[in-house]
Parts: C-alpha cells; sequence; structure tokens
C-alpha cells in the first residue's frame, strides 16, 4: 500500500541524483515491498527512468552553472588583473589552464554543497497497532464450601421412645431418622400374649407405623378395632420423635 510520504521520499531521492535501484534497496531494508515501491513509482510522473538517474534537477543544475560562471569570471579577472600590473605571465598560458582549474574547485564545491544537504529517511511502514494483552490474573481459589445441614427437624439416628400401656400388654416403638426426615417406626414392644391381640396388632402396626411417617410426627389418627394400640403408639413414638428433635 503506498503512502503519501513514500511517494514523497521517492521524489526527494530522485532528486539528489539517486537512482531507482538505489532507492528500491532502502525501501527493502526498511520492510517495504516490491509491489508497494512498483505502485509508487507508477503514481510519479510518467518521466524516464533514465532521465531521472542521469539528469541533475533544473535547480542543482542551475546552481552548478552559477558557480562555475562565476569562478570563471573571477579567473578572466585575476588574468586581466595580473596582465595589466606588468606580471610575467601568458595569455595562452591563462587560457589554458585557468578555466579547467575553475570549473574542477566549482565542481568540488558543488559536491560539498551536495554532501551537507541531509539524505531524506526512508519513512517506515505503517503497522497495524497490536491489540493490547491484558495481564494475567492470579487465580483465586475457590472457598471451601461448607456442609449443609441435612434438611429436616429431626437429627439423623435411631430413638426409642418410652414404653406406653395397651391394656393387654405394652407398646414400645423405635423411630429412625434419616436425612433429618423420620423414615421407619419399629416397634419394640407390643401386645402378644392373645392370639386375639396379635391378630390385631399384626394389622395395626403396618398402618400405623404408615400414617406417621407420611405425617413425619406421632399425630395420627389410630387404626378401628385398635384403640389401644393405636393410643400407646402415640405415646412411644412421640416421646422417640422428641429425642430426635434438632
Amino acid at each position: 500500500m503506498t503512502t503519501p510520504q513514500l511517494t514523497a521520499y521517492i521524489r526527494a531521492q530522485l532528486a539528489a541524483g539517486a537512482s531507482r535501484t538505489m532507492v528500491r534497496k532502502a525501501l527493502l531494508l526498511n520492510e517495504w515491498t516490491d509491489r508497494d515501491i512498483d505502485a509508487a513509482f507508477a503514481e510519479m510522473s510518467p518521466a524516464p527512468a533514465r532521465a531521472a538517474t542521469l539528469t541533475a534537477p533544473p535547480s542543482l543544475a542551475l546552481r552548478k552553472f552559477i558557480l562555475s560562471a562565476g569562478f570563471i569570471v573571477i579567473s578572466v579577472a585575476y588574468a586581466a588583473w595580473q596582465s595589466v600590473g606588468g606580471q610575467s605571465i601568458t595569455i595562452q598560458n591563462t587560457a589554458a589552464t585557468t578555466p579547467a582549474q575553475s570549473y574542477k574547485a566549482a565542481n568540488d564545491a558543488l559536491l560539498q554543497t551536495l554532501a551537507q544537504i541531509p539524505a531524506a529517511t526512508a519513512p517506515a511502514p505503517t503497522q497495524p497497532a497490536a491489540p493490547a494483552t491484558p495481564a494475567p490474573q492470579p487465580a483465586t481459589p475457590a472457598p471451601t464450601p461448607v456442609p449443609a445441614k441435612p434438611a429436616g427437624q429431626y437429627a439423623d439416628g435411631s430413638y426409642t421412645g418410652s414404653a406406653a400401656d395397651a391394656y393387654y400388654g405394652t407398646v414400645q416403638v423405635k423411630a429412625v431418622i434419616t436425612n433429618g426426615k423420620l423414615a421407619d417406626v419399629q416397634f419394640v414392644q407390643y401386645p402378644n400374649t392373645h392370639s386375639t391381640s396379635v391378630y390385631i396388632n399384626q394389622q395395626a402396626m403396618p398402618m400405623l407405623t404408615q400414617e406417621a411417617i407420611q405425617a413425619q410426627s406421632a399425630n395420627v389418627s389410630g387404626v378401628s378395632g385398635a384403640t389401644d394400640t393405636s393410643i400407646a403408639f402415640v405415646q412411644s413414638l412421640a416421646s422417640a420423635l422428641a429425642r430426635a428433635k434438632n
């Protein structure tokens, strides 16, 4: 991609007498591509390359001519002064040697003047700004999670309630708590001395246990036909859950 700075640099170098080859080498050293350099040359005036490299700019040629003419005039004036003053010097000698010496001196002075003109610096190609890289942040250690307390109103474990009178015997239950909830009710004692009591309690105990688990408490409605067992069950389970309270 050509830029106004690149074109201006090439014009300045060619005006100073540099060849296109030298200008190209200088730009290649500054990371310009051949494509960019060719495009810049194409945008310049269509003057032939040979004329640009071999012909001095009008301003420099004019200065060279003025310097040379000045030295020639001075030399001729000096020779005339010597002739009028009676010095032993011939016109032929002055005409043969003085103009050449004057031209050489003028040419040397011109070269010294050109050497003092600072050469333009090749503009560096424009590079896109690199995106800023964010500084790495130190990793923050994750906090150690606090163990959550099990949800529920009871503490995990097994809790045996007090024994309660059921008229035909004693009822005593054990409450099993898991994850803070009533998970099971186990009968430790129940009336089993009479066949009728055994039959009634075997029917009532599973029903009482299921009601207590659903209610998550000892507040059960009881089983019809097993009133004494139901009352004793409620009393024993209530004491067991009271011990399991958080």
